[in-house]
């Protein structure tokens, strides 16, 4: 399912989603066999290599292809970090859509082997506390590469102090297929990063 293809379709929808908003005009869509499964996505945009919106789902409950067109209008218009994206942006906007893999629970018994199994550039993480609820992907570990700054800054976003840790605490990884908008190249397919 995370052939180019399909990314360059979703690549595609998600950039469309957002024209549409806009009103401006927009490139037709393609169809891929998978858009009809259950799948969950992040949309990231960015501009001028900075996050001008994040938006996704952890889990598959809906169609694949309805899940990024609704991430990519969440992300671009209802991220509470950002003011809605403006049509003068649009032109200067990278799209990054992250296909997740399904999650697995982790079975840790402290802080200390939760560091212990992480895997620093694969490992999407997932911390829930009682109502407290945060989720990195893995494309975080590149601007937090140390296990424990990645985990503390995870706790931080879900509210809960730096330090704290409890046996009551879940704990889920996943992975992704990211495809980010590049120069088209010759194949005319976005340039597939795993």
């Amino acid at each position: 399912m995370a052939a180019p293809e399909l990314g360059n379709v979703l690549l595609t929808i998600a950039r469309a989603a957002i024209a549409d908003k806009l009103a401006l005009p927009m490139q037709p869509c393609m169809t891929h066999a998978a858009l009809a499964q259950p799948g969950a996505t992040f949309v990231t945009l960015k501009l001028a290599g900075e996050l001008r919106g994040c938006i996704g789902s952890i889990r598959p409950v809906r169609p694949l292809g309805v899940d990024v067109r609704a991430n990519a209008v969440a992300a671009a218009f209802g991220d509470p970090r950002f003011p809605p994206l403006a049509a003068y942006e649009f032109g200067k906007l990278k799209v990054e859509v992250s296909l997740l893999t399904a999650e697995e629970p982790l079975d840790v018994v402290d802080e200390d082997h939760l560091l212990a199994r992480l895997r620093p550039g694969l490992d999407g993480l997932i911390l829930q506390f009682g109502q407290r609820r945060a989720t990195f992907l893995p494309q975080v570990w590149d601007a937090l590469p140390d296990p424990r700054e990645f985990l503390t800054a995870l706790k931080q976003k879900a509210g809960l102090p730096a330090e704290f840790w409890s046996p009551q605490m879940n704990v889920s990884r996943y992975g992704v297929t990211k495809w980010v908008e590049h120069e088209i190249h010759s194949n005319g397919l976005s340039e597939l990063q795993q």
